[in-house]
């Protein structure tokens, strides 16, 4: 999507709005946080040249005529909007291999395999999700003017799964709703250690641990509300497979969640699943490299066609042999 100008005309329903405000709502695809960014880089201007006396800004360091975000906007007052076309993102497009379950021009739904980060950050400046999707996704129309694919929301590194991403400014505000307003199923698989009864459920506000600040506690002094439900169980011996389902998602919800109960995710060494004395009939947990965690189901509206839809992801190879070993061994007792 190249740059393009916009003329907007201030109807009797917008006067006395702030200029970013008014701007807002006739532009639904970009937020408010956008805009701001576009009338401070100078892309707003009033039509005619002239610009009315509440849009203006004059002083020292201020171009005549400059638009503030904080004017206030009158009826039969006009402006001209530029758009800059997207520029390439920061991260770099990167061939690694990603599974695709589904996509169209607004949304991608994938699977993350364990192991990759989703977003670029420190110590991960490469070979995450983002740089995977720049190679395979070819029509980014941008997010917040950078052609980057809108995470709206992640899976730990070590967890894999279904994720979706949106791949334009208005799929992504739509879903970051959706998620915000707690609209998406999102559902998991975890091997905990002991006995979890299915109806369980888990209240317990999620912070950063004042102890250890690379985890969370449900000790936090500044916690926010997370809510884990446990929807099935099946007892082996020393262990349980659950689905759980989440409306919050707070960074490391389940694993924090589960382990503030007892019944830590087996393999998770952040949250005491791993390192423990097994019987011989639960050796082949030695095996695994990271929490047996993974985000099986999804479902969400679409953002633009409004169609509920729903994908699933099964267990990878790695957390689906550990499994199906102990199941064996329990059943030939």
């Amino acid at each position: 999507m190249g740059a393009h100008v916009r003329r907007l005309l201030v109807e009797s329903e917008h006067d006395g709005l702030r200029l970013d405000n008014f701007l807002t709502a006739l532009l639904p695809d970009h937020s408010r946080s956008q805009i701001q960014r576009l009338i401070k880089d100078g892309h707003v201007r009033a039509w005619p040249e002239r610009a009315p006396s509440s849009a203006r800004v004059e002083g020292p360091g201020r171009e005549p005529g400059k638009a503030k975000a904080s004017a206030v906007v009158h009826a039969g007052q006009e402006f001209e909007l530029d758009i800059p076309a997207p520029v390439a993102a920061t991260p770099e497009a990167e061939e690694l291999p990603l599974r695709i379950i589904y996509q169209d021009p607004d949304v991608v739904v994938l699977d993350k395999p364990a192991g990759m980060v989703v977003h670029p950050a420190a110590g991960h400046s490469g070979g995450t999700l983002v740089n995977a999707l720049l190679h395979h996704v070819k029509d980014l129309s941008g997010i917040g003017g950078e052609l980057r694919p809108g995470i709206v929301h992640r899976l730990d590194r070590g967890t894999s799964g279904v994720m979706v991403v949106a791949k334009n400014d208005h799929a992504h505000q739509e879903l970051s709703r959706q998620f915000s307003h707690r609209e998406v199923d999102k559902e998991y698989i975890a091997l905990v250690w002991g006995v979890v009864h299915a109806g369980r459920r888990i209240d317990a506000a999620i912070g950063r641990d004042p102890a250890h600040r690379q985890k969370m506690s449900t000790r936090a002094r500044h916690a926010r509300a997370a809510v884990t439900r446990v929807t099935f169980a099946h007892h082996l011996d020393g262990v349980s497979l659950l689905k759980v389902a989440i409306a919050t998602g707070r960074t490391h919800q389940i694993r924090v969640h589960l382990s503030a109960i007892g019944h830590p995710i087996v393999g998770d060494a952040t949250y005491g699943g791993a390192h423990r004395r097994t019987s011989a009939k639960l050796r082949p947990v030695l095996r695994l490299e990271r929490p047996f965690l993974h985000a099986a189901r999804l479902a969400f509206t679409h953002p633009v066609d409004g169609r509920r839809i729903e994908f699933d992801s099964p267990l990878p190879p790695d957390l689906q042999s550990v499994l199906d070993e102990i199941q064996r061994m329990s059943a030939s007792e």
